[in-house]
């Protein structure tokens, strides 16, 4: 028997090995395998089974980690398109596919000693006075932990040993689950009562569910509904459809919307009645033997729904019926390192591949996914009211420029945004603050000499933190004590100022503004422990904090029924990026956030401060204007030829001698002119200073490239890739559809 292993070193090619006899009945595809490689012993997988080999003398294999296939074959076809697509190795994709915890050579389960009760064979020993006892409570409870039995009985092991020995009670070692929702009590909820739009969106995916429409019609579906309208009561029973259909379904929400929230109510749906211990979670906030648990209980059957982040799109769920991808426009579902894969763009892979259906959920699709349902490849369901005909939440944009000239200097808050705040506190509603931006300051500058405290690795000026009176990157992680004076030598001045506001900025104005008001702040610097997220959460629906400021992590999916005032302290900060999808982006952010008020019986108001008030991306979200958006956006689109009018590829080039760095861009944009005679629409920029030009103390250049076909590109890319040798410390980094041009 010969088994060809992809190894975990990436070296872009299979290698076959011998099955010596002992193992042929354990080694199947996708079988985790131990095997040596020239002095060394590597990890690797089983990826193909074939009847004979080119090579005549063959290595056998060394061992086989746990039982059966740890990748399904449709999963490993579909890591092997992921590499051709993505420009990686097959072993980097498989890489991706399977958990840290799922590749490791031992496996990862827990064990725990545990005491149990058994009838004695015979006429058993004598026991003691004090081993009736014990023996007692143990038939009692007929299994426990041994140390628990221990603390209950206040015994020793030794005495349980001769419990043992006397054949009445079986110590033995065994696989305890961790469950990171073990301790949480779900009240199980039922199906609600659909209204006409949902009713209308549930018919198209069920029918496309029961094969009626899918050999005629595309099997993805855009779920284009306002926030709040009610698309997760559709998911749940989309779901409830594939797992009477003997399906299970896998649910991708954006890592920071992984609040308990979102879990809780696919648990209290399907973790009780007939669909007990169906729902698995896997994300980054579990452990590793959380996850490693949460992955086998999916493996094997046990759990037949799946939530989580961007990686869960390859949980082994067999047969899969359906895959929804919620807040689909969210750039979370973009991997930054390689495979730089897009799980939105993966799971309509997987779907078309396995005959499931996909729903895409979004109030703010992405233009890429909107303009599909435009071209017909994918099909558009809309619910533009929300549920319980709650009405939208009323947008007022404050003009800060008029604002500033009142005040005499940038006030935090307008005038309007304070007084709102004020009357929230007295009726004893909630409020919702968002800036984009965390720290103190966004840079300390002397005002003097005009020095300005930059990252010594990266071209970006630092943030300041006034709580521990450090100056921090956010993009390499340098950290420094802020200094009293300015460090110019020949300046000395003590006159330093602190220019740009934060999320703790706003916290220390509102304190001082409201100093009887329960005021909380959410970001990466509060959130240190995996518990804070909830904790800060559970305050807030109990009504312990009255005004909430956060960054993103509050924008999405969150429902807090008596919130009534958000508050968008700065909306210009992510439209002057170097970026053609900024505008987009200040869009989905304005709406996705402005979508929090008014959830409850009280109608919402949105304040949004602005430099440009007059700025599109800002009128249409304070209309909740999509479509008027997606138009005058797709006019600019198509002018500059920009996704999703064509496709688009970026090489970045990473170096420490910034002269090497364009001698190579400059080299590889001409291998690659070459290949225009096969794309003819290849369009090529570059290779120029990328925005962020300097990070981590490497230079970055970038070539952009456009082109309608990017299947055919990419394997062009990848050749190239191989076949082209750059100079030493020269890196690139080819990135397939980038969600971000920094």
């Amino acid at each position: 028997m010969i088994a060809r292993v992809t190894l975990e070193i990436a070296l872009r090619k299979e290698f076959d090995y011998l099955v010596p006899e002992e193992f042929q009945d354990r080694v199947e595809i996708g079988s985790r395998v131990k095997v040596p490689f020239g002095p060394r012993k590597v990890m690797g997988v089983v990826t193909g089974l074939p009847a004979q080999s080119e090579h005549a003398k063959l290595k056998p294999i060394l061992g086989v980690v746990g039982k059966g296939s740890f990748v399904t074959p449709k999963v490993l076809e579909l890591a092997r398109w992921m590499a051709g697509y993505y420009c990686c190795p097959v072993e980097t994709a498989l890489k991706s596919v399977l958990p840290v915890s799922v590749r490791k050579e031992k496996e990862g389960w827990k064990k725990q000693l545990y005491v149990r009760s058994i009838e004695p064979v015979g006429s058993p020993s004598k026991l003691t006075k004090r081993q009736e006892e014990l023996n007692a409570v143990l038939r009692e409870w007929k299994e426990l932990p041994l140390q628990e039995f221990l603390k209950m009985t206040q015994s020793t092991q030794a005495t349980v040993k001769k419990l043992e020995s006397a054949g009445v009670a079986l110590i033995s070692r065994e696989v305890i689950e961790r469950d990171p929702y073990a301790h949480e009590h779900i009240v199980p909820t039922e199906p609600l009562e659909l209204n006409q739009e949902q009713k209308t969106s549930m018919d198209a995916v069920l029918k496309a569910m029961n094969y009626e429409e899918a050999a005629k019609q595309s099997n993805v579906f855009l779920l284009h509904g306002v926030t709040g309208s009610g698309k997760t009561e559709v998911y749940l029973q989309a779901i409830q459809h594939a797992l009477e259909q003997g399906k299970g379904a896998i649910v991708l929400v954006p890592e920071i919307s992984l609040t308990p929230q979102t879990v809780e109510r696919f648990k209290a749906r399907f973790s009780s009645g007939k669909y007990q211990t169906l729902v698995a979670v896997l994300h980054s906030h579990l452990s590793e033997g959380e996850r490693h648990d949460e992955w086998h209980k999916i493996k094997e059957g046990r759990a037949r729904i799946v939530i989580g982040a961007r990686s869960a799109v390859f949980a082994p769920i067999d047969p899969l019926g359906l895959i929804i991808v919620d807040e689909e426009h969210e750039h979370s579902y973009k991997q930054e390192e390689a495979p730089r894969y897009h799980a939105r763009d993966v799971a309509v892979v997987r779907a078309q591949r396995e005959k499931a259906v996909v729903i895409l959920g979004s109030a703010t699709p992405s233009m890429e996914t909107y303009y599909n349902t435009q071209k017909g490849k994918y099909r558009l369901l809309e619910m533009p009211t929300r549920a319980d005909n709650k009405t939208m939440p009323w947008v007022r944009v404050i003009d800060m420029r008029s604002e500033a000239s009142k005040e005499k200097g940038i006030p935090i808050l307008s005038q309007q945004l304070r007084e709102a705040i004020q009357q929230r506190i007295e009726k004893g509603e909630q409020t919702m603050l968002f800036l984009n931006r965390r720290g103190y300051a966004s840079s300390m500058q002397c005002p003097t000499c005009g020095y300005v405290a930059g990252c010594p690795n990266c071209s970006i000026s630092m943030t300041y933190h006034r709580r521990d009176q450090r100056l921090r990157c956010h993009i390499c992680g340098h950290d420094q004590r802020a200094p009293k004076c300015c460090p110019v030598e020949t300046c000395r001045s003590y006159e330093i100022r602190y220019a740009g506001i934060g999320t703790e900025k706003v916290e220390d104005t509102l304190k001082l503004l409201f100093p009887k008001a329960g005021i909380q702040r959410m970001d990466s610097d509060t959130l240190k422990k995996k518990e804070d997220y909830k904790k800060i959460l559970t305050a807030f629906r109990l009504g312990k904090i009255d005004v909430l400021i956060g960054t993103q992590m509050i924008a999405k999916g969150l429902h807090f029924p008596n919130v009534t005032l958000v508050g968008i302290i700065y909306a210009d900060l992510s439209l002057h990026m170097p970026d053609f999808r900024a505008g987009e982006r200040t869009f989905q952010l304005l709406t996705q956030v402005a979508g929090r008020a008014g959830r409850g019986e009280v109608e919402g108001d949105v304040f949004v401060q602005s430099f440009t008030p007059f700025h599109a991306a800002i009128q249409y979200a304070r209309r909740h204007d999509y479509l008027g958006f997606y138009e005058q956006e797709m006019e600019f689109r198509k002018d500059t030829e920009y996704p999703p009018t064509s496709r688009m590829a970026m090489i970045t080039l990473k170096g420490k001698n910034e002269e090497k760095l364009k001698m190579s861009g400059t080299h590889l944009k001409s291998v690659i002119e070459a290949i225009r005679e096969e794309i003819k629409d290849l369009a090529l920029a570059g290779p120029s200073p990328a925005p962020l030009e300097r990070a981590e103390n490497f230079f970055r250049y970038q070539i952009m490239l456009k082109t309608k076909s990017m299947s055919q590109l990419s394997r062009r890319l990848a050749d190239i890739h191989q076949s082209t040798k750059l100079p030493e410390g020269v890196q690139t980094i080819i990135d397939i559809d980038p969600v971000s041009m920094h």
